[in-house]
């Protein structure tokens, strides 16, 4: 934020030269552009709002529910928020699902996603033959329905264009070689070459499919999601050496059978990852476990702790905040919680505030099983309205 100075006084003004007053205005018009200066997440989230407004990104690329606030980053779909919960439960090698309005965006993210179409091209691409005797799943559609839907489309990938799979990047038009002679043998060595690796490729895609296939009919079946918990990993103190001096650690979360990690940090036993990750919360709310592994390049990661967080009263304030439709003030379900302690309510973790209609928890968690450690943790309870 930019600080005015401010104008002198008039006896001040008075003794003045030209050049002074002249300054003084140029100073006073430079700081209304900085005031008016839109930051460049703004800018970027104006970019993505306007490609959101765009025809077909208003709705739900699997199951078409309007006016969708949730988008994979890698696949460039707009999604609602049921079907980004089962995208999230694919892993972040197959949809990494970010939030439009509650994750921080740089252009460079949001131009990636424009690349990538919207969600025409997505359907264009993933939905090109769906049978005449398989529906798409509605809005109305049970969590089964859509899991079914998602993981068809996107992880076994049986309704893309088999066509794809098997196409050569690489035609003889492309290729400005002479037709005799050594040019000729080397052309054609190469491009019979070329057709092996992409059979070959396509080979390997169909394995891929198929354990993929395996993997999620062993898979648990989907339940209800009652909104979305935002962790943001701030920082560890006084983490346990694992290397020969220091660790290189880095932090996982997990809820139920959703999992997520932070980035590795080199070398420091009092690691700043400052970094934000997202889960979906289940109906039957479990704790969200915390376990951090120092990274080792030619054996398994190293255990450095672990702890649970109860994000059972997190849970409870979020939803008498929603279900009170009350942003600013305290609810009764909140009151009868709190006894009146200004809005805040003691979870086994930490303190519960209440910020803007929002319910946060800021966590000094004391890792176990180790022999020192703790980390410093926020949490955000989000509703299934945002």
């Amino acid at each position: 934020m930019s600080v005015r100075k401010q104008r002198p006084d008039e006896d001040h003004l008075s003794g003045a030269s030209l050049s002074d007053l002249l300054n003084l205005d140029d100073e006073e018009n430079y700081s209304d552009e900085l005031d008016d200066e839109e930051t460049p997440s703004a800018s970027a989230k104006r970019k993505l709002a306007n490609f959101l407004s765009v025809s077909g990104n208003d709705l739900c690329a699997d199951c078409g529910s309007p006016d969708p606030k949730w988008v994979s980053a890698n696949l460039g779909a707009f999604v609602c928020i049921k079907c980004s919960g089962v995208h999230r439960s694919l892993g972040v090698h197959i949809s990494k699902i970010l939030s439009v309005n509650l994750d921080e965006w740089t252009e460079e993210d949001v131009d990636n996603v424009i690349q990538l179409g919207g969600n025409t091209a997505v359907n264009l691409k993933y939905e090109d033959s769906i049978p005449n005797n398989f529906r798409k799943p509605l809005p109305d559609a049970s969590i089964d329905e859509r899991t079914d839907f998602i993981k068809r489309k996107y992880v076994m990938q049986q309704f893309s264009n088999p066509d794809e799979h098997l196409s050569c990047p690489f035609t003889p038009a492309a290729i400005n070689c002479s037709s005799t002679g050594v040019n000729s043998v080397v052309e054609k060595k190469y491009l019979n070459s070329m057709r092996l690796h992409n059979f070959g490729q396509a080979f390997l895609n169909t394995r891929k499919r198929k354990d993929a296939e395996k993997k999620s009919n062993s898979t648990a079946g989907m339940v209800e999601f009652v909104g979305m918990i935002k962790v943001n990993v701030v920082s560890g103190t006084n983490l346990v050496i694992r290397d020969v001096r220091s660790s290189d650690p880095y932090v996982m979360i997990s809820l139920g059978t959703q999992s997520m990690k932070t980035r590795v940090i080199r070398s420091s036993l009092n690691p700043v990852w400052n970094e934000k990750l997202m889960l979906s919360i289940p109906h039957d709310v479990p704790p969200l476990k915390v376990n951090v592994y120092d990274k080792d390049k030619f054996s398994t990661d190293d255990f450095m702790g672990e702890a649970e967080i109860d994000i059972g009263p997190l849970v409870s304030v979020a939803k008498a905040l929603e279900n009170n439709g009350n942003a600013n003030g305290p609810s009764k379900q909140l009151e009868n919680m709190d006894e009146g302690k200004d809005k805040n309510t003691h979870g086994n973790n930490g303190t519960i505030t209440v910020t803007d209609g929002k319910a946060k928890q800021d966590i000094a968690l004391k890792l176990q099983n180790v022999e020192s450690g703790e980390l410093q943790i926020q949490i955000e309870c989000v509703a299934l309205t945002q």
